[in-house]
């Protein structure tokens, strides 16, 4: 084959490509927009963070238009169930109770979980050291199950946004609360809003709450849990992972 004769060979096809994702459907992606820096809205109304990049990367690997839409955290599974967008990227955390309503995909990412609290604080992260103080989650979260399973008698406040969650913990109406340990250091601990808060006890280790991983749900059967398996593993292959991921933090989150 000709140069000539290839060059007009590889113009067919990059029109062909254009074309078929020109008339395929657009992979609408529920995400949060509330959960900085994985997820946060620009004064612009723009959505950004490590969520919406990988979101975007995945619709690029699968040659897909890519349709943002936004979802408060606890109406995030009935919606998706109720075919108002394809998939989740809102960090859900992969767990039994979920995978009943829903499938996933192979995990993202995973990062362990943990309590802040006042400087000095002295609570101990026992039954009966949290009896009567008030933890805050948010609402519909693995956390909730955490606390509800571990802490009976704390008295328990659900968030809609964990924005919400930090704005009371640093007006006193709440003793603490339990969060992602990245989310909580570059979302509160390292701004001027989480002066005097830090980490109180050790990572969370509650595997049946918890989870074993971060990935992304779509209804039950669907295929797309596959294709997106497959999209998250070429995108940790060509570095396009690892670019959105150094944008955002200082090690490797996928884990282990």
């Amino acid at each position: 084959m000709t140069f000539k004769n290839k060059l007009l060979a590889s113009a067919v096809g990059a029109i062909a490509l254009m074309a078929g994702m020109a008339t395929a459907e657009p992979l609408r992606i529920g995400v949060e927009g509330a959960y900085p820096p994985f997820s946060q809205k620009e004064a612009d109304g723009s959505l950004s963070g490590f969520d919406i990049d990988i979101a975007l990367a995945l619709c690029e690997e699968l040659e897909r238009e890519c349709e943002l839409v936004e979802q408060e955290w606890d109406g995030m599974i009935p919606a998706l169930i109720a075919n108002k967008y394809d998939a989740i990227v809102a960090s859900m955390s992969i767990t039994e109770d979920r995978l009943r309503l829903v499938d996933f995909s192979e995990k993202y990412y995973q990062t362990p979980s943990r309590f802040v609290a006042a400087e000095g604080a002295t609570f101990e992260l026992t039954p009966e050291g949290t009896a009567g103080l008030k933890i805050g989650v948010l609402r519909g979260t693995t956390l909730q199950c955490h606390v509800e399973k571990a802490f009976p008698d704390a008295d328990l406040r659900l968030y809609n946004t964990q924005e919400d969650v930090f704005a009371d913990l640093v007006a006193g109406r709440l003793d603490m609360q339990l969060n992602n340990t990245l989310q909580a250091i570059d979302g509160f601990l390292n701004t001027p809003q989480g002066e005097g808060f830090a980490f109180l006890g050790d990572n969370v280790d509650d595997p049946e709450c918890l989870g074993e991983g971060t990935g992304i749900a779509v209804r039950k059967g669907d295929e797309l849990a596959a294709e997106l398996s497959t999209a998250i593993a070429a995108i940790r292959a060509d570095g396009t992972y690892a670019a959105i991921n150094d944008t955002y933090f200082d090690v490797d989150i996928y884990g282990e």
